[in-house]
């Protein structure tokens, strides 16, 4: 009965257990009642009424004792015909026929102690399994329930439900945001720990994304919504989380299997026991035996050994912005033998940053960078916003391009000043009859692992700009930690040029690594690490890697928050960009697996052990109800250990430090060297 509450609500079976705590109560005020009556003579009847009237036995005691054992029997005898009318053998018989065997032998006391016991321990379990849901939910509900729209330059108070796309809300500090969107107007910090598990508030301002259920700290925001509802990234990480708790691994799987079989076995068992010693023997106390194998065979322990633990780990991973999607990937996490990663917004931050000026001699930095931030901030490319991003940062003085026009997949040209400015690759400005003499020397090649753009006013350069794409600070930490973990396969796939991939693949301390490869490469190199035995983690941004992420056995999408794409193309989806979660998943992984093998080992050792201690009379019916009930507790606080796993990892997220642009030194002319 107790094993129901893993489905669900948790407002529906908070009311079921609720009833079934008054009824504990009333029917053990009665139990226990008739067990204080006997120190009390002025209920006693006399001896002679009570040979007329009940026997040998005191008619109050009795009569109490009755009552409470089947106002705690009966829910017990009710759930187990209910499934048998159904047509499923459910572990409740056991139970259900040993209260109904104590009634019949008129021993009204043990049936009701031992029903008080088994029903103390469900109650155990239910508040134990609803608490475990509870927190999950605790997690992914807490939407606002009202939202300041703005319309037509008025402020209306309206349901966050009939928010649509488009519409301007504002939140001032303290609320919950009531939907995803983009500031327009305010800057804040904003408190999304549960989203991403990031501990600290995230500093925001006008064009930065937010979430909706994350509470605004600071100062008042206007945002436009971008989704709304069940279309938040809130709304779907709800779903899929409650959907993760109704999928099973295959060591549930496997329990089911054994189910059909068990309780017709045990029948058995006892049978053959109550035989023997009842008719072959000829003792009085068959019964008793057989009323407390019956008890010690009720396997809550084994019944409850996987779900609570997956459920308490599950709770566990969303706290830390973990999404497990099925947690049948979460058994497979333990075996993890090599992980493929993407290179772009997976090791890489996939913002790509300005850290070497090269200019030829005679230029000054500012007037290289100033000549190329001018036209680069007319366009939208990556490229072009990170220059035009440092050249804000270092406040240099842009100018108004005319004629501007973009070449794609070359660079951009324009007038700056009535002279015509071209920025793009060097193999363009070499078309377009630039001369290159001035970087002739050595000292001013391009270093390996970087993407430059050359400019060049009137056809003469002016030197290169260099960028890169920043690693994440963690990644190389998180990699480390993978190899600790056994995982020696660490593989960096990219599109990207070979000088970049090497440069990223030596900094993380890759096995191996490919790069100028097409999706379907990617592919090849997955099938081929499983065909050499290997049990492959995909890990990409989940933008461009879903056939490479859906060919792994495990796939891993980084920074889901406000993705859709990310979040579906993945088993596992991880909130926020943090790769120390990676091998946190792995070890919780195999924490769990292990928790469930203490739980099983326990409960199989709990019910043979007693099942011949009971068929030997050297427990009763009284005390193994007893043994039942300690031993469901010492399944349910060990699996609740896993909800307070990887504590230490609530932190303040490694930020990515700012690179400044390194100003190459100038290279002697050579007549100057003479």
């Amino acid at each position: 009965m107790a094993h129901d509450v893993l489905k669900g609500s948790v407002e529906s079976q908070t009311g079921r257990a609720g009833w079934l705590i008054i009824g504990i109560l009333l029917g053990g005020i009665l139990l226990l009642t008739s067990y204080l009556i006997p120190l009390f003579p002025f209920f006693r009847l006399s001896d002679e009424v009570n040979r007329q009237v009940w026997g040998q036995g005191n008619f109050y005691e009795d009569l109490l004792a009755t009552v409470g054992a089947l106002l705690l029997g009966m829910p017990i005898i009710i759930h187990a015909v209910k499934h048998l009318w159904h047509g499923s053998m459910h572990m409740d018989e056991l139970v259900a026929l040993a209260v109904i065997a104590a009634l019949a032998a008129n021993d009204p006391k043990t049936a009701g102690a031992v029903a008080f016991f088994l029903l103390l321990a469900n109650l155990v379990e239910t508040r134990t399994a609803l608490g475990a849901k509870a927190s999950i939910e605790s997690l992914i509900r807490i939407s606002p329930t009202k939202a300041h729209r703005l319309k037509d330059g008025a402020e209306e108070l309206v349901d966050p439900q009939v928010l649509r796309p488009e519409d301007v809300v504002r939140v001032r500090p303290g609320d919950n945001i009531p939907a995803d969107g983009v500031i327009i107007s305010g800057q804040s910090s904003v408190n999304q720990a549960h989203i991403t598990g990031e501990s600290l508030p995230v500093d925001k301002a006008v064009g930065d994304e937010v979430f909706s259920g994350t509470s605004n700290q600071m100062g008042v925001i206007d945002i436009r919504v971008t989704r709304a509802g069940a279309d938040t990234t809130l709304g779907k990480v709800r779903k899929l989380i409650l959907q993760a708790q109704q999928t099973r691994i295959p060591i549930m799987r496997m329990i089911d299997r054994y189910a059909g079989w068990y309780t017709p076995t045990i029948i058995m068992l006892v049978g053959i026991v109550m035989f023997f010693r009842g008719v072959v023997a000829g003792q009085g106390d068959a019964l008793e035996r057989a009323i407390t194998m019956l008890v010690v065979a009720c396997p809550c322990a084994l019944v409850l050994a996987v779900p609570t633990a997956m459920v308490a780990a599950l709770s566990c991973a969303a706290r830390l912005g973990i999404l497990i999607k099925d947690v049948s990937t979460l058994e497979v996490a333990k075996d993890l033998t090599a992980v493929v990663f993407d290179k772009t917004g997976t090791l890489t931050t996939g913002e790509l940053a300005v850290t070497r000026l090269q200019p030829v001699p005679g230029v000054e930095p500012a007037q290289l960078l100033a000549a190329a931030a001018s036209l680069e901030q007319m366009s939208k490319h990556p490229v072009a916003q990170a220059v035009a991003r440092i050249a804000q940062k270092a406040r240099v003085a842009l100018s108004q391009p005319q004629e501007f026009a973009e070449h794609a997949g070359k660079g951009v040209s324009g007038l700056l000043n009535g002279r015509r400015v071209l920025v793009g690759r060097r193999t363009w400005l070499a078309q377009q009859q630039v001369d290159f003499t001035p970087v002739s020397d050595p000292a001013m090649d391009e270093p390996e692992g970087l993407s430059t753009l050359y400019v060049a006013s009137e056809g003469k350069l002016l030197g290169w700009v260099g960028l890169e794409d920043r690693t994440r600070p963690e990644a190389r930490k998180a990699l480390d930690q993978l190899r600790q973990l056994g995982i020696r396969e660490l593989v960096m796939v990219t599109g990207d040029r070979w000088s970049v991939a090497r440069r990223v693949a030596k900094e993380m301390g890759c096995s191996e690594v490919q790069a100028e490869v097409l999706p379907a490469d990617k592919l090849e190199l997955v099938a081929s690490l499983k065909q050499k035995r290997h049990t492959v983690a995909v890990v990409g941004d989940g933008v461009n890697d879903a056939p490479a992420l859906a060919a792994g056995d495990l796939s891993v999408a980084m920074g889901a928050a406000g993705s859709d794409v990310a979040i579906n193309s993945a088993s596992i989806a991880l909130m926020n960009n943090d790769l120390e979660r990676l091998p946190f998943l792995i070890k919780l992984s195999r924490k769990t697996i292990s928790v469930v093998h203490q739980n099983l080992m326990f409960g199989v050792v709990f019910i043979v052990l007693f099942e011949v201690l009971g068929a030997m009379d050297y427990i009763k019916p009284i005390q193994a109800a007893m043994l039942h009930f300690c031993a469901a507790t010492f399944v349910i606080f060990n699996s609740a250990r896993l909800v307070r796993f990887g504590e230490e990892l609530h932190k303040q997220p490694a930020g990515n430090p700012v690179l400044t642009p390194r100003i190459a030194p100038q290279p002697v002319p050579a007549q100057a060297k003479a």
